[in-house]
């Protein structure tokens, strides 16, 4: 420190004076059990944790066991210098925390774990043998510092070790067996919580992932608590996390199983809860992970504040008419929806706020969705439309003489195959009352669809031959069959081989999304738009270059670029039409598309007609002469 005298009547004086460390000169002064702070011109001793300030100014041993609570009525307190340890008695635990109270969860464990092995199924008692020998030794050493003794770390990974072989195997199809595997989760979290170390851990493996938080002291703690794993978030409070007595320690834990389906019997289950459901056909799916929410909270059967779980959805999907999301949790046996809310839902993610805790997931019920009156008004006038108009396209491709040929017989084939489709589609599309009818409707279908594009690929080859080679202009009827016909039948063979389930669904007689079977319809269709759009560019572009030529034969090469020009029509017009039912197959379509759809669709017939018999000057000529000859 430095002082300054600046005065009329003195001469200039400084003086520095520097302050002293009394815990420097004198550092016993405040005894073995406090700590000296230095202060300016001072100092003051603060005493160690366990002790308090005396009278004396010396700091002495503060006697926890004073508190008859301070380790529970199942344990006994034993002061020493500076702390206390509890000392728990037979049955009773306080997980390793010495200075917690001792509480009786770890008994409960132990009989857990001894019925477990009785319950389980063989196979249950292979794969958690190992586990539930680790988990009672671990018990043990709880009660008996000298046993041999399992970090929290080495027990958690133990555990999920051995529900990753389980999981892996997919032995969980019944109710009784998710129960007791979810049990035995929820108790081995219970076991282990209190025993990591680390104030959050996590931890993932091939088909498991889990997040858990643990908090330690004196006072129980405040707040919120947040969980994370893949899937999943969990929050709530830590006022709900320790409940009603405080132990000394609390902890939240929360668990998402990768590969934990349930099977289609315990999802059925859900209409026992809604019995309007079963009468309107409603399935249902879960769209998220199995997660498993766990507190060291023994009373979560109905908690003071609702806790919050947020999901990711498996498959992405907004609700809709036919589409809706709930919130449920495993209740003995089935999926219930009893003690849980949906707060907000999108197409990736749903909010979930229950007042319980368990097991939980987000199922989707799948509603049918019932056609409007508009759409099938559409549907039955325009494909009864196509229908005559196909008709009239049969009659005159086949006793039209004077159009007679190789591309007059691709036409001929291609509008019977566009007739018996859309007379079965009119007449068998909603038979889903009878399966198997159902399912030969969809494979008829299949047959014929595909029969059209091919023999509309045969339009295409036919018109690339007469164009590039002059001299082989026709194609021989056999090769025509095989293709137009044989290739579609193969393919339909296959498929229903492969996967006859896959014809037929509960909505339409139609193919399924299952497996992607669908695509066994629209890969091929790809395939023929493709190689036609590439055939009509170089037909195009080698028509432009006669056209170009010194000498052209200019009538024949305008009746080839009229055949062009209508190939090119009918191929945006049958393929543009199943492109916008791919994307409605795929649930990504609107309602403008669904009616751009079924529009194409019924009206295939009448354009064709229009095209091929109408604008067609051969066929306007032959009219013109047969009225001619017969006035």
């Amino acid at each position: 420190m430095r002082f300054e005298c600046i005065l009329p009547d003195c001469t200039h004086v400084s003086v520095s004076l520097s302050d002293e460390d009394e815990c420097v000169i004198f550092p016993v002064a405040c005894g073995d059990h406090a700590q000296c702070v230095n202060t300016e011109g001072s100092y003051y001793c603060s005493c160690h944790e366990g002790f308090k300030m005396s009278l004396t100014g010396l700091c002495i041993d503060i006697d926890e066991c004073s508190d008859p609570d301070v380790c529970g009525t199942n344990g006994d307190c034993y002061n020493h210098q500076g702390g206390y340890s509890c000392r728990c008695n037979q049955g009773y635990s306080n997980y390793g925390n010495n200075q917690s109270k001792c509480i009786g969860e770890t008994s409960s464990i132990i009989c857990f774990i001894l019925n477990a092995r009785t319950h389980f199924l063989g196979w249950s008692i292979y794969y958690l043998k190992h586990l539930m020998s680790l988990l009672k030794k671990s018990c043990e050493s709880l009660n008996d510092p000298r046993g041999e003794h399992f970090t929290g770390e080495e027990l958690l990974r133990n555990v999920f070790n051995s529900t990753d072989e389980l999981l892996s195997e997919g032995n969980i199809a019944d109710g009784e067996t998710l129960n007791q595997f979810l049990d035995v989760v929820e108790n081995s979290m219970r076991l282990i919580g209190p025993q990591l170390k680390e104030p959050v851990t996590r931890m993932e493996t091939h088909n498991t992932f889990a997040e858990v938080a643990v908090m330690r002291g004196q006072t129980p703690p405040s707040g919120r608590v947040t969980l994370r794993t893949d899937s999943a978030l969990f929050s709530t409070s830590w006022e709900t996390v320790v409940g009603e007595s405080y132990p000394g320690f609390v902890f939240a834990a929360l668990v998402s199983y990768k590969d934990l389906n349930s099977s289609r019997d315990l999802l059925h289950k859900m209409s026992r809860e809604r019995p309007d459901d079963e009468e309107r056909s409603v399935t249902y799916q879960l769209n998220s992970k199995v997660v498993t929410a766990v507190v060291s909270n023994a009373e979560t059967k109905q908690l003071s504040e609702p806790v919050m779980l947020v999901f990711t959805h498996e498959e992405e999907r907004a609700e809709s008419e036919g589409v809706a999301y709930s919130c449920v949790y495993w209740d003995e046996g089935a999926w219930s929806g009893r003690g849980c809310e949906r707060e907000w839902s999108n197409s990736t993610h749903t909010a979930c706020s229950c007042s319980h805790l368990s097991s939980f997931a987000v199922l989707m019920a799948l509603y049918p969705v019932q056609d409007t009156f508009e759409l099938v008004l559409i549907t039955r006038v325009g494909l009864a439309l196509s229908l005559v108009c196909l008709f009239l396209c049969i009659l005159t491709f086949k006793f039209c003489r004077s159009i007679q040929g190789t591309r007059t017989s691709i036409h001929l084939h291609l509008s019977i195959s566009l007739f018996i489709a859309d007379l079965v589609f009119l007449c068998g599309i909603s038979s889903t009352h009878n399966q198997v009818a159902c399912g030969i409707v969809a494979g008829l279908l299949h047959f014929f669809f595909l029969s059209a594009f091919c023999w509309m690929l045969l339009e295409g080859v036919q018109l690339y031959r007469m164009v590039v080679l002059v001299f082989h202009t026709t194609l021989k009827h056999l090769y025509m069959y095989l293709v137009g016909y044989g290739v579609p039948l193969v393919i339909v063979i296959i498929s229903a081989i492969a996967f006859p389930a896959g014809y037929g669904t509960k909505r339409h007689c139609w193919l399924s999304l299952d497996r992607y079977f669908i695509l066994s319809f629209f890969a091929p269709v790809c395939i023929v738009v493709i190689l036609n759009g590439f055939v009509f560019i170089i037909t195009v572009w080698k028509l432009a270059r006669k056209f170009s030529s010194l000498s052209p034969d200019l009538s024949s090469l305008k009746q080839i670029r009229s055949f062009t020009v209508t190939a090119v029509a009918q191929l945006c017009i049958l393929g543009g039409t199943w492109i916008f039912g791919f994307f409605l197959f795929q649930e990504k379509g609107t309602e403008v598309m669904l009616y751009l759809f079924i529009i194409l669709n019924s009206l295939q017939g009448a354009l064709i007609f229009i095209m091929h018999c109408l604008l067609s000057r051969p066929v306007f000529k032959t009219q013109l002469n047969m009225t001619t000859e017969n006035p």
